[in-house]
């Protein structure tokens, strides 16, 4: 797969396997499809799709007469509608705004049979009234999660490799970490939950 954003015509390259041309438009690889573009619309119109299969069950689950409680419906909601829109998202999170809102209405819609509202109903007030952030910001912070997690990795990492250079104790770390200096180039306060496992 060639990936490409120039607008003005150039040749693609031809890859081939046994004489037979390769090259497609766009793949799936975790669950996540990506186009030659990386514009990951394709992919936002297959989650969507996706989704909105799920909303028909949560319809049925959110029935006036012999439906469940608010509580079960949006636990029903984050665990068949909402995972689906997290799963990848800190990787077609970079797609246009655009294109990103193709999604809002689906956490619209689930909200809304959720709390028994009105479809006149602002997007806003049912995200309060369910404690649940609106898509973009949730996007936001589940890839400042993954990167303060990859983060605490590398300096895990980095850490373990100056204690196999110059082995020190717990004791000589934790003055440093009470005092916030730092060990080489290693800041000990990102790694002060990791630096115990490390030690024993």
């Amino acid at each position: 797969m060639h990936f490409c954003r120039l607008r003005s015509a150039h040749p693609n390259p031809e890859l081939t396997l046994s004489g037979t041309l390769i090259l497609v438009d766009q793949t799936k690889f975790l669950r996540v499809i990506f186009d030659n573009k990386l514009t990951f619309l394709p992919h936002i119109r297959y989650l969507k799709e996706k989704c909105v299969k799920a909303l028909n069950l949560l319809r049925v689950f959110a029935h006036t007469s012999c439906g469940a409680d608010q509580h079960t419906l949006l636990h029903l909601y984050r665990s068949l509608v909402r995972y689906k829109l997290d799963c990848g998202s800190v990787v077609y999170g970079s797609a246009r705004e655009s294109y990103l809102r193709i999604l809002d209405p689906i956490q619209n819609h689930a909200l809304r049979l959720c709390l028994g509202a009105f479809r006149t109903s602002p997007a806003s007030s049912m995200c309060v009234q369910t404690n649940e952030p609106p898509l973009y910001i949730r996007r936001r912070m589940l890839s400042i999660q993954c990167n303060v997690c990859n983060l605490r990795r590398i300096a895990a990492m980095g850490l373990y490799t100056l204690m196999l250079e110059q082995p020190i104790s717990v004791l000589d770390i934790a003055p440093l970490t009470c005092s916030r200096r730092t060990y080489g180039s290693i800041d000990l306060t990102v790694v002060e939950n990791s630096y115990t496992s490390l030690c024993t």
